[in-house]
């Protein structure tokens, strides 16, 4: 016995409404429990909207360039009734050699983790432990301490920021402004100024740009 059921937005966190860039599925398809249905963006990414149901698609109810919003009906699915009910059975199945074996290993791996529990006084006591000091980090970071959490934020270097804020985006574009800066004199002669050709003196160049990170990381610092 079949019968048809409506396939919603689920929650999509912070954003009231997204845009559908790409419609994954068609009517008359298959598709199975967490199958993409359509990819949506946001200002500021893109995810799949995966299907909270199997069955066939009976029709869509969404176009591309739609926005849409937590609740709104993307299909419609018809269903099998006669799936569910199996998957209800409460009787335990007769044991099989490959459920012996998994019972075996996860046995194994039990008294693994049970021998190198860490029984020892804590120097450290926290309620969240974030891994990582990039910006997804210290903001999860700093947003679980102004809700009153105790917070440890765990960084294998000795500064904050991660990648982005030392080593790639801040860094490049306090370099590129330079470069900016240079581009622009050049342009000055055709109004009738005229600059010298800059002398580069790569040290200081890399001096500008450390403390253009120094001033950041260490507003982070003081932030922590």
């Amino acid at each position: 016995m079949t019968h048809t059921i409506e396939v919603k937005v689920p929650d999509i966190g912070d954003f009231d409404s997204v845009e559908i860039i790409e419609i994954l599925v068609a009517a008359g398809d298959e598709i199975n429990v967490e199958d993409a249905l359509i990819t949506v963006e946001s200002d500021k990414a893109s995810m799949e909207i995966p299907s909270s149901d199997a069955g066939i698609v009976k029709s869509l109810k969404v176009n591309m360039g739609d926005h849409i919003s937590q609740g709104n009906i993307i299909l419609e699915l018809e269903t099998s009734s006669s799936s569910k009910v199996s998957t209800q059975v409460s009787e335990k199945p007769a044991e099989t050699p490959e459920s012996t074996a998994q019972e075996s290993v996860e046995s194994t791996v039990s008294e693994a983790s049970a021998s190198t529990v860490f029984d020892a006084a804590a120097d450290i006591q926290a309620q969240v432990v974030v891994l990582g000091s990039g910006p997804g980090g210290y903001t999860a970071a700093f947003r679980a301490a102004d809700l009153g959490k105790q917070v440890v934020l765990i960084e294998k270097d000795n500064f904050l920021g991660g990648v982005c804020l030392n080593v790639g985006c801040i860094p490049s574009k306090a370099l590129l402004h330079v470069a900016e800066v240079v581009s622009e004199a050049r342009e000055f002669s055709d109004l009738g100024v005229t600059f010298q050709e800059p002398e580069i003196d790569t040290d200081k160049l890399r001096a500008h740009k450390n403390k253009v990170v120094g001033r950041l990381t260490g507003g982070l610092k003081q932030l922590a």
